[in-house]
């Protein structure tokens, strides 16, 4: 008996595509305002991202804390907001989110969901804020939040490299 794809995938596409030899498209992750790729010395002192919050998410279901041991708060979308890829290792970035003092939480999960980093309110502004070292490069997954579920802020995310 010949083995038939069609018989035990849905449609047989995948494996009909690859017993063809056709090349199939690498799903890349999205995320809801989309994707920053940096290398050092990345042009201006200070690359900025776009988006709101608003979702009901927990996100201590990733992380209840990160590896400073700082508590991982707020609420978001599953999804991650924003992607930043490094093309090379930093040895320290800040990375503030700034919706107009709205009380945001800020989550980064590192390269392969290894390295998680929290954040929230930065000194007496309560926009959220990491400063941190260690940064090898690879894609991070970042998630900015709100204190409460369902609370829409605008807002902007800026990335700056230390020395």
């Amino acid at each position: 008996m010949l083995f038939n794809p069609r018989a035990h995938f849905k449609n047989g596409a995948i494996l009909a595509a690859i017993a063809a030899g056709v090349a199939l498209p690498v799903l890349a992750e999205t995320a809801n305002f989309g994707t920053l790729t940096l290398s050092r010395g990345f042009g201006s002192p200070t690359a900025v991202l776009r988006g709101s919050t608003g979702g009901s998410y927990s996100l201590s279901a990733i992380a209840n804390a990160d590896r400073h041991k700082n508590k991982c708060l707020g609420f978001a979308t599953p999804t991650p907001d924003h992607i930043i890829v490094l093309q090379q290792d930093f040895s320290k970035l800040t990375i503030q989110v700034n919706s107009g003092g709205k009380d945001t939480t800020l989550l980064i999960q590192g390269p392969n969901g290894n390295t998680v980093r929290c954040g929230d309110d930065t000194g007496q502004n309560k926009d959220a804020g990491i400063v941190d070292t260690g940064w090898g490069a690879g894609s991070y997954r970042i998630w900015v939040g709100s204190l409460e579920p369902g609370v829409k802020s605008n807002y902007t995310v800026s990335v700056q490299e230390l020395d």
